[in-house]
């Protein structure tokens, strides 16, 4: 017995003495790997501004958090992050790192975060980037970058912020994203570099919530319409990508760097575009007109599954599975939103609550749906037929006017309407129409010179106007030397008077 109480005292002696302060194994083991002038506390290591050219021979193996940023690093060594099982964030920027190369970053498929900022990089290869499917955040900017792979970014399935700003880029493709996924995707930064050309129906297709953060500013972009007109909008639309640095776009009218004007300060370069704008390229984010009596859907688009989707009515009726109270609206399994028979009723704004441990914020969208009744259709007017009938009533008029006459009946009809009268002959008319009687040339004769000395004189007693007396009518052969052969002539009822007044000659 006596024994075992002396050997528990001994235990207890030598467990005190290896716990006392003074002793070596007092720190853990982990910060006895520390390298020379880091600095190491917890999980993070710090080796920054240290003037390194190469990396530290031991690194713990308990480092989320490496900063080697600030020194004179130009190579980086294959699996070299082999021990860093746990790392989640390296900084390598302002350095001078000018490529990377394959297997750089092998182990490290639990990184989320590279910094490779403010470097000497050139190209960046197919493969230079294997080994990163859980990366969020890629910082790129203030290099040399003047060519990317067509595939630089393959298999980066969870990149949210890829900053590729102050390059010498030239050139992007935003149909593939060299390989990028978009479904994460939320930031793509291309400022301040050398893009001249770019596809503009590759950027209207892109989604809404990478255009609102796909940053152009301060590049020579073309003076185009389609261009203008597609900034236009995302800058009426308030797409803070666009309206932030809206006085730092800018576009290159000719090849020379001095033509370079800012796009939404100098209308009048695209006075133009207006008279003639280019295709309309992508549809107003959450504009939808839905004909009455039709299906429609709508989508609750987040990227990543959502855990809890909940929908609003315009008629602010939370609406969540199955459906609506009069069951006009229903919630599918998926989050979407279906209407099976579109009514007035549903015309109005539709917003959708997406909450989900991967979203990292609630997220939102908003559909502005309006309802058009359709019309009947007027019936089609025919022209062929009018055309025909007014061609036969017009051959019809045609014809009754150059082939039947007027009948008399309708003449005498038209001179009672119009109450005419026959108009008496005047005395001059009458004494010309007695004279002509009286005259022995008849009147169809052919007209011959008369003589100027010889004419004949014929008296006719006017009937009016005349009193009785005798009317004077020279003839062709009356000499006016020798008027002895002169005969009047006066009817019975003029010839007292004329014989008692004399010879009355006009």
């Amino acid at each position: 017995m006596g024994w075992l109480v002396l050997l528990g005292c001994l235990l207890c002696t030598l467990c005190c003495g290896s716990g006392s302060p003074d002793s070596e194994g007092f720190f853990p083991s982990a910060l006895s790997n520390c390298p020379q002038g880091c600095v190491c506390s917890a999980d993070l290591l710090s080796c920054a501004g240290l003037g390194l050219q190469d990396m530290p021979a031991t690194l713990p193996a308990a480092a989320a958090d490496l900063d080697l940023s600030h020194n004179a690093l130009q190579r980086l060594r294959p699996g070299w992050l082999t021990p860093l099982c746990r790392l989640r964030a390296l900084r390598l920027g302002h350095n001078e790192l000018d490529v990377l190369g394959r297997g750089v970053f092998t182990n490290a498929s639990g990184l989320q975060l590279l910094d490779l900022s403010s470097n000497v990089l050139r190209v960046l290869g197919p493969h230079d980037l294997d080994g990163l499917g859980a990366l969020e955040e890629l910082f790129l900017f203030n290099n040399s970058l003047a060519h990317l792979d067509r595939l630089a970014f393959r298999g980066l399935d969870a990149l949210r912020w890829l900053y590729l700003g102050c390059n010498e880029l030239v050139s992007f493709s935003f149909d593939q994203l060299h390989g990028l996924s978009a479904t994460h995707l939320r930031v793509l930064d291309l400022s301040s570099n050398h893009l001249r050309q770019v596809t503009v129906p590759e950027l209207a297709a892109l989604p809404a919530f990478l255009k609102n953060g796909l940053y152009l500013h301060n590049n020579p972009l073309p003076c185009d319409c389609h261009l203008y007109h597609l900034l236009q909008r995302w800058h009426q639309r308030g797409l803070s990508a666009v309206s932030d640095f809206a006085h730092e776009y800018m576009c290159q009218v000719f090849k020379v760097p001095t033509s370079r004007i800012r796009f939404f300060e100098h209308s009048r370069v695209f006075e133009n575009c207006s008279a003639a704008p280019g295709p309309d390229l992508e549809r107003p984010e959450g504009q939808l007109l839905v004909q009455a009596g039709q299906p429609l859907t709508l989508h609750c688009n987040t990227g990543v599954p959502a855990l809890h989707t909940a929908w609003v009515s315009p008629q602010r009726e939370l609406l969540v599975a199955p459906g609506s109270h009069d069951g006009s609206i229903e919630v599918l399994a998926n989050g979407s939103l279906a209407i099976p028979n579109v009514q007035l009723r549903h015309a109005g704004v539709f917003v959708c609550l997406a909450t989900g441990p991967r979203l990292h914020h609630n997220q939102t969208h908003e559909y502005n749906v309006s309802v058009h009744i359709p019309q009947p259709k007027p019936e089609a007017f025919s022209t062929s037929y009018t055309t025909l009938l007014g061609c036969a009533v017009g051959l019809v008029l045609v014809l009754l006017y150059l082939f039947m006459p007027p009948c008399p009946g309708c003449r005498r009809c038209c001179h009672r309407a119009c109450g005419c009268r026959p108009r008496a002959p005047s005395p001059l008319q009458e004494l010309s129409a007695q004279s002509s009687v009286l005259s022995t040339t008849p009147p169809d004769a052919p007209s011959r010179k008369a003589s100027v000395h010889k004419h004949v004189v014929f008296l006719e007693p006017g009937r009016r106007g005349l009193n009785g007396r005798v009317q004077l009518a020279v003839a062709e052969d009356f000499d006016l030397y020798n008027p002895i052969g002169l005969q009047l002539k006066a009817g019975s009822e003029s010839t007292s008077s004329t014989g008692s007044e004399g010879l009355v000659m006009t």
